[in-house]
């Protein structure tokens, strides 16, 4: 069922799009930092999972980067930051759940896999294990980030709808 075990997603292995994955590293690899040059070849990086962790370390590294440059640019033209500040909070989801969340476990195994059918494999058995749909802080947080989503577009529509022609 894809729990603590390695779900073969490669399109080689006979997936389609829908079900193809980059799968999270070894649990044998546990958080260790799993470099290319520390695996004795490269069949051996990439059956242990190593592409999810390049991957989802330099997403992570490029998002924050991404949070600076949004934050530069305001501050250079003048404006408030608020947009890399509304940035940083599905930033933090991100963050929470490829890195957080399999530092806690013990291993980036329990990370999400990068596919269609492995994020919903790993909602349901976040869900399963956790019960996190009745978390309180999960419930604000949804709500909050859904509502700075429509205070957002009804700020828009109205600065919008009021310009001076």
């Amino acid at each position: 069922d894809g729990i603590r075990e390695p779900v073969a997603g490669s399109l080689l292995y006979g997936n389609n799009i829908i079900s193809g994955a980059i799968i999270p590293s070894s649990a044998a690899i546990g958080i260790h930092f799993y470099p290319i040059w520390e695996a004795a070849s490269l069949d051996e990086w990439l059956y242990n999972g190593g592409p999810y962790q390049l991957i989802v370390l330099h997403f992570l590294l490029g998002v924050c980067c991404y949070i600076g440059r949004e934050w530069e640019l305001s501050y250079r033209l003048g404006m408030r930051p608020w947009i890399s500040v509304a940035f940083t909070a599905p930033v933090a989801a991100a963050a929470a759940v490829f890195l957080v969340y399999p530092i806690g476990q013990g291993s980036f195994s329990d990370g999400m896999p990068l596919g269609i059918s492995g994020t919903f494999n790993f909602m349901l058995v976040f869900q399963a294990e956790h019960n996190i749909l009745m978390h309180p802080f999960h419930q604000l947080g949804v709500a909050g980030v859904f509502g700075g989503s429509l205070f957002s577009a009804m700020h828009g529509s109205l600065v919008t709808s009021s310009l001076i022609r």
